[in-house]
């Protein structure tokens, strides 16, 4: 009876790590994250790619972020137990506004460690997404693109819309000088710079410089990120 009864546990147990594997297969293949356990604390890794998606669907052959997935994730993160700290990896071309603005000032304002790790891109919006985290990562040949807001369909030309335009501008810039090393002016400048953008004003920044000039904090991969995110979570559980 005793081996029969361990037998039905060993089997419930394989397939609730059966099934928790599957769960977490699906998560990658539907939103781009997954859970990892490790000794020294378990992170959620949350991914943000191709672009940010606001209040209007994109096209569906279009690599999307959606923020209606990533806030409730964001809060479920912050009140779950089991997870120790957030790993955000991006590599998006940017997107709306309000949307990035808002999945950025979630991330900023929790309290576990987050950790931020620019791939690839972290274009327009993506980089205020790359600089909300507690500590920002940026790989040597990955790019940043600073431009000024911009705007696509019918734009009514009164003041009005310069004033919008402009307070819209003006809270990027301080949620970026905020949860950064940058200097206002030091971003505005490279915001209006002129040359080095076809048809534009702005100015597209490599890993080594966007550094330098105090916008990400470091230079480094996926070993350097994971190895400062497991470092603030073993100070965080010596300090409480």
């Amino acid at each position: 009876m005793e081996n029969e009864l361990k037998n039905c546990q060993d089997t419930e147990n394989t397939q609730n790590d059966e099934s928790g594997g599957d769960a977490n297969a699906q998560n990658i293949k539907d939103f781009g994250m997954t859970d990892v356990e490790n000794p020294r604390g378990n992170i959620h890794t949350l991914t943000i790619v191709g672009q940010v998606e606001g209040h209007m669907l994109l096209p569906s052959q279009n690599k999307s972020t959606k923020y209606e997935h990533v806030l409730p994730l964001l809060v479920s993160i912050e009140q779950n137990e089991k997870v120790d700290g957030l790993l955000v990896v991006l590599n998006t071309i940017g997107g709306d506004v309000e949307a990035g603005l808002a999945i950025s000032e979630m991330i900023a304002s929790m309290q576990k460690p987050t950790v931020s790790l620019v791939l690839g891109g972290g274009h327009s919006i993506g980089v205020p997404l790359a600089v909300s985290a507690k500590r920002s990562f940026i790989v040597p040949s990955a790019t940043m693109t600073i431009h000024p807001i911009r705007m696509n369909g019918t734009v009514i030309g009164v003041p009005q819309t310069y004033e919008y335009f402009n307070k819209m501008q003006e809270r990027v810039v301080n949620f970026v000088v905020k949860n950064s090393g940058i200097k206002k002016e030091v971003f505005t400048e490279l915001m209006m710079k002129t040359g080095e953008i076809a048809n534009d004003v702005g100015c597209i920044l490599l890993g080594d410089e966007a550094v330098n000039c105090g916008l990400v904090d470091e230079v480094g991969g996926i070993r350097e990120a994971l190895e400062c995110l497991y470092s603030m979570i073993e100070q965080e559980k010596e300090e409480n």
